[in-house]
């Protein structure tokens, strides 16, 4: 006859394990002797060796009593299904390493390449990296919103980094937004001068940006998200209405105001 630490050492398992085996009814608590120990015979040790290998093979505890009663036949039908439950489990897991993995390429985790690409040529031109997570978290936006577009609009967006103007625009506002400028310095009616005649002529061109006018909601979410990232993106919205524009992200016109 064993006491629970021998029963503990003999099986491989703690002695805090086989008393919560007791109390959830997995291992019978034998009575005790007339010392008031409990000791444990042959039987306890081949049934908690069997509790032992189904709980570490991935069984759950509530599904071992059954199987430890069970017919061969019923036995064999259990543990196919807590085979499939364990692949199914492994089929999720997996997947979750997948994302992770995803994790360390950044852009790449929410984004098509086509866009990461973009954001990487960004920061070659140097580019300040606070404009390129700006640039980020809009395509994001616009990625959800017209997921099977975006791939179409990138060749010209990459065509766009070889105007001169847009790289200036680029270099203007990345310094604007890394510094305490005021709505009153001259890089910003500069930025506003620039995306200003840049939505005359892709006007004129009869390009519209971003799918304008098919969903105004995501283009009030860009513009929105813009403001939230720093309150002065609302300095260059007004400057753009003064030109004639309702913002950066569609094409729309709107009357100037009186001067």
């Amino acid at each position: 006859m064993l006491t629970i630490g021998q029963l503990a050492a003999y099986t491989g398992v703690t002695v805090r394990t086989v008393r919560h085996y007791h109390q959830i009814g997995l291992l019978p608590e034998p009575e005790r002797d007339a010392a008031g120990y409990r000791k444990y015979g042959a039987t306890a040790v081949v049934s908690l060796i069997k509790i032992r290998t189904l709980a570490a093979a991935g069984v759950p505890l509530t599904q071992i009593r059954p199987m430890l009663d069970a017919d061969p036949a019923t036995f064999a039908e259990a543990v196919r299904r807590i085979d499939e439950q364990v692949r199914q489990e492994i089929a999720r897991l997996e997947a979750g390493r997948r994302q992770l993995a995803q994790l360390t390429a950044g852009d790449g985790l929410v984004l098509p390449p086509e866009v990461t690409a973009y954001l990487d040529r960004l920061r070659e031109l140097s580019v300040s990296e606070r404009m390129v997570r700006a640039e980020r978290d809009g395509w994001i936006l616009v990625s959800a919103r017209w997921p099977d577009r975006v791939r179409e609009w990138m060749p010209g967006k990459f065509a766009h980094l070889d105007d001169p103007r847009v790289i200036r625009l680029y270099e203007l506002l990345s310094e604007l937004f890394d510094s305490d400028a005021t709505t009153d310095d001259p890089r910003a009616h500069e930025a506003a001068d620039i995306m200003a005649e840049l939505a005359e002529q892709a006007y004129a061109a009869g390009e519209v940006d971003y799918g304008a006018g098919e969903d105004a909601l995501a283009f009030d979410l860009l513009d929105a998200l813009a403001v939230e990232s720093d309150p002065r993106a609302e300095w260059m919205r007004e400057l753009m209405r003064q030109r004639g524009w309702a913002g950066w992200n569609r094409m729309e016109r709107v009357p100037r105001p009186p001067t």
